[in-house]
């Protein structure tokens, strides 16, 4: 009989109302005008989850293309370049921090990618809302969003990067949340929202549930509703991860 070898050990967890996925154990799919990319579909409905949360690393000509019928999608640059192309004619160059919301009705082609990129992506069913109209494009970078002190705590500071509080049209929010060294949520937070998170810099401890994890640059979380969550950074650099949240909906259908 052949041994057995054990090459590493995963770290990642699969609970009821929780899971960290630490990127071990991710394996590559392939979706239609996805092309010549690796595709890690960290968060779905397929756990429980009312979202989709994926990690995407294109090679240099790879090619991202597709039209959002009913779900709507946030693309994030968490590091390298690309060309975004829009029904429009409007061709806009991402950079690392840029991101790009696209909703229903529209159509998008990335291409042109620098070596290494890597593009995290948060897809949301949209929930029209009588009244309102279907958001228009927003193509950005995280630069361009000012800090706000989260809590009364200036060592927490919140970037809201789609306009979810000005604009009830939206009903998903997407948040950068940075933490400066030492500092942590001032309470335990217990609550209807759903998150699909990554660490972008830093580390530190999150509780979920009854249970505390070390986390790091790199990571993903997702939390269900009502999940008790907690957070507080390590080290000597800010920890600093980019959120998904459900918003400006009735919790029950009207």
């Amino acid at each position: 009989m052949n041994d057995i070898k054990l090459t590493s050990i995963s770290t990642t967890v699969f609970e009821r109302d929780h899971a960290l996925l630490t990127g071990d154990g991710f394996v590559n799919s392939v979706y239609p005008g996805w092309t010549d990319c690796e595709v890690n579909v960290v968060i779905n409905e397929a756990m429980g989850a009312g979202f989709c949360q994926l990690l995407v690393t294109p090679e240099k000509h790879g090619i991202l293309k597709g039209q959002n019928i009913v779900t709507q999608i946030f693309f994030y640059v968490v590091k390298g370049s690309s060309t975004l192309q829009l029904d429009n004619g409007q061709i806009e160059t991402l950079t690392k921090g840029s991101y790009a919301y696209i909703p229903i009705g529209q159509s998008y082609l990335f291409n042109g990618f620098e070596a290494n990129t890597q593009i995290l992506t948060f897809h949301k069913t949209f929930e029209p809302l009588e009244g309102y109209s279907v958001p228009e494009i927003i193509v950005s970078h995280e630069s361009k969003v000012p800090q706000t002190i989260y809590c009364d705590d200036p060592d927490l500071l919140m970037q809201n990067l789609l306009p979810d509080q000005e604009d009830m049209a939206f009903d998903m929010a997407i948040n950068i949340f940075t933490y400066n060294p030492g500092a942590n949520l001032p309470f335990v937070e217990t609550h209807i929202m759903e998150h699909g998170l990554m660490y972008l810099q830093g580390q530190g401890i999150y509780r979920l549930a009854d249970k505390w994890y070390p986390v790091r640059k790199g990571d993903c979380i997702w939390m269900a509703p009502y999940c008790p969550q907690w957070f507080g950074a390590l080290g000597t650099e800010p920890a600093v991860y980019i959120y998904y949240k459900n918003v400006n909906r009735f919790p029950i259908k009207p």
